[in-house]
């Protein structure tokens, strides 16, 4: 696992008592991402090898032994997985949207999403099937690379360092069947640079989300098709968040400080720092106020000053 399902694997199986193995590639996960397995009790092998070298070692391991494969290579993971699709669709009241984006690294997710709406429309649940978006880093785009190419071959690549580190996988397993879901919704494949997810996180959070930066691959590419115009502004569009934020604050604090290499934050906020002293922040606050209300994109009718309405 690159973090995310090794933590829901682990819980899971602590509470049904099953002895859980997780491989993760060592120092390419987030701290919180590493300590859920370890909590819940998982034997944890942290690797010396990327997200691709740990899935080499599961399938050498969970084919000479006794042990179930919970990886997405495993057909009743992506069973499982194509819930998600149903789940949408119900709630939304049965009304199937115009597109929806999603974050690809080992592509079990596109892969579910396929067999999920395949499985409503043959059942006659929708009417219609919609477009879905598979989202990658331009560091690790393998399946982005094939659908320049008509999906005539597939190259796996050798992933490189990003902060989607989720993602972070240059050969995925379930590449045959994300391809098979991708033409039968009639998908595309867009990547996004560093920066772009980063900025893309940022812009989200300003509306009160609190986003992941695998999340912010596929708002990145969200804004990339709708600029293009393949995406049209009528049309519905569901971006599925793959992870919390709370599980990368280090690179949350790292884009707002500046620190993350190659990438200039375009919406950085960081603490203003001053003397305690009741005039000089008064002066401060209500110049920051209308530095906000002038870059607001709808004016500020009112703000909230220590509880009492200030009128703007």
């Amino acid at each position: 696992s690159t973090g995310d399902t090794s933590a829901a694997l682990a819980a899971y199986c602590a509470a049904a008592t099953i002895p859980a193995i997780v491989f993760l590639p060592r120092g390419k996960v987030s701290i919180p991402q590493l300590i859920q397995p370890l909590a819940n009790g998982a034997i944890t092998f942290a690797l010396d090898t990327d997200f691709d070298g740990c899935m080499k070692i599961v399938q050498e391991v969970t084919e000479k032994e006794n042990i179930y494969l919970a990886n997405s290579m495993n057909s009743l993971r992506i069973e499982g997985q194509k819930t998600v699709s149903i789940e949408l669709v119900q709630q939304f009241d049965w009304e199937v949207p115009d597109w929806i984006v999603i974050p690809g690294g080992n592509l079990g997710n596109v892969s579910a999403l396929g067999n999920g709406f395949a499985l409503m429309a043959e059942l006659g649940m929708i009417s219609k099937l919609p477009r879905i978006c598979c989202a990658q880093t331009a560091r690790a785009n393998p399946l982005y690379l094939s659908y320049t190419r008509g999906f005539e071959e597939f190259n796996p690549v050798v992933a490189g360092k990003t902060i989607a580190t989720a993602i972070q996988i240059g050969n995925p397993v379930s590449i045959k069947k994300a391809i098979r879901a991708l033409k039968q919704l009639n998908g595309v494949v867009e990547h996004a640079t560093e920066e772009e997810i980063a900025d893309a996180c940022a812009r989200a959070d300003r509306t009160g989300l609190f986003t992941c930066p695998h999340t912010g691959v596929a708002l990145a590419a969200l804004f990339k098709l709708v600029a293009r115009g393949v995406i049209k502004s009528h049309e519905r569009v569901i971006v599925i968040s793959t992870a919390h934020g709370l599980k990368f604050t280090d690179f949350k604090m790292r884009y707002h400080q500046n620190q993350l290499e190659e990438i200039v934050p375009h919406l950085a906020n960081l603490p203003i720092e001053m003397p305690a002293d009741y005039s000089a922040v008064r002066d401060r606050v209500l110049s920051e106020i209308d530095r906000v209300a002038a870059n607001s994109p709808t004016p500020l009718s009112e703000v909230v000053i220590e509880g009492k309405e200030r009128e703007r």
